[in-house]
């Protein structure tokens, strides 16, 4: 397949005002100039784009769509598991329905791979996990399992279980949750490097909750954790820092205020959502100029809808938000394609018109700020969709 005659936004480099993009067996295969296009093949379709834009799919950098099936109440809800506080071996894949109309809705409005996570009742709350949002099997759908492992701060384990007979009803049994069961983990992760280390030493009996907990004490992922005040932000760097951990800041509200703090230790921060009324304390300060300040700050932003919150089909209007107060074109583009990739740790596969990655493409006509904007034709894994 052969797109000709576009303006293509790689995101990965300078736009191409007149180019092509190849694609072959669901991967891109090329991307130039016009001057520079192959020739098609004998039997390989031709789509003449007329001057409109391509971009890369969408990546919806946090989200819970699937996890709560639309219209389903309760038999649907599968978002929190919050029986326990510490749950870090519960997977949202397997949770996800992929038939749920969120994904095609998603979809539709330019949304190819969504990051799905646990909800935030918990101090430790699961796995997350990158989807496709084209498939009926969630296990087809998978970028990667896990993501990184769901922490969460603050207003929502306080209210979740002070209704309840157990810890935690404070930011600091909160805290000292997350740090009990990471200090186990460290535990567990030394003794299985002295048993292996040591045929005399014995492994130490499997535990699912701490082997789900090592990928963050070995940096293979990062804790994502929930928190919108600043002063919440800065106890998940201060455990984060403490225990040696790659982190991101899921929502960070407040992130405005602390920017130059987040900058200068390089942690990333997945903003939304960002059309949203201030519903509880916890949003008081919330500001629709906080992208573009951290983003101002070098802090590197993506943008979520935290669908259900938002939904997902809302994520280019999200974008176009940020961008009224102030942040670039390019950035917001970024912020929910390379850079919202980039965060997820899937940069090789999208985010980018690259050669080699994933044939997730957009079409558009016009202003691609302008309200409703909505993609002319959607192509996943090089299929066109819609």
């Amino acid at each position: 397949m052969l797109l000709i005659n576009g303006e293509i936004w790689t995101m990965d480099g300078d736009a191409l005002p007149k180019g092509y993009v190849q694609v072959q067996d669901g991967r891109i295969t090329g991307v130039g100039p016009m001057e520079s296009r192959p020739m098609a093949g004998e039997d390989e379709e031709i789509i003449e784009l007329g001057g409109r834009f391509v971009l890369p799919g969408f990546v919806d950098a946090h989200s819970h769509m699937g996890l709560y099936s639309t219209a389903s109440g309760m038999e649907g809800d599968d978002i929190n598991e919050d029986a326990d506080p510490c749950t870090p071996h519960l997977r949202a894949l397997d949770g996800i329905d992929p038939l749920d109309e969120a994904f095609g809705d998603a979809r539709r409005w330019g949304v190819t791979c969504a990051v799905i996570s646990p909800g935030s009742a918990n101090p430790i709350a699961g796995q997350v996990c990158a989807v496709k949002t084209r498939g009926r099997w969630i296990d087809r759908m998978a970028v990667a399992q896990p993501v990184a492992v769901k922490l969460a701060l603050g207003e929502n384990p306080k209210m979740t279980y002070s209704q309840k007979p157990q810890s935690p009803v404070t930011r600091m049994g909160t805290a000292a949750l997350i740090r009990e069961h990471l200090q186990k983990a460290r535990r567990y992760l030394q003794d299985i490097e002295k048993a292996e280390a040591d045929d005399e030493l014995d492994l130490p009996e499997f535990d699912a909750r701490l082997e789900a907990l090592l990928p963050l004490l070995r940096r293979e992922i990062p804790a994502h954790i929930h928190a919108h005040k600043a002063y919440d932000i800065l106890t998940g760097l201060r455990i984060c820092e403490e225990f040696g951990l790659r982190c991101v800041i899921v929502h960070a509200t407040e992130g405005y205020q602390i920017a130059d703090i987040l900058a200068q230790r390089q942690v990333d921060a997945i903003c939304g959502p960002i059309i949203c009324a201030r519903t509880k304390p916890e949003l008081a300060g919330q500001t629709i100029q906080n992208c573009m300040m951290m983003a101002k700050a070098g802090v590197r932003v993506a943008i979520s809808t935290d669908h259900p919150e938002v939904p997902g089909e809302y994520l280019l209007m999200s974008a176009s938000m940020a961008h009224s107060a102030g942040m670039g074109l390019e950035q917001v583009l970024c912020a929910i394609t390379i850079d919202a990739a980039r965060i997820a740790g899937l940069e090789e596969r999208i985010g980018s018109i690259t050669p080699g990655k994933d044939a997730d493409l957009l079409v558009f006509s016009g202003d691609l700020m302008r309200v409703g904007a909505k993609p002319d034709m959607i192509c996943v894994d090089g299929i066109w969709i819609e």
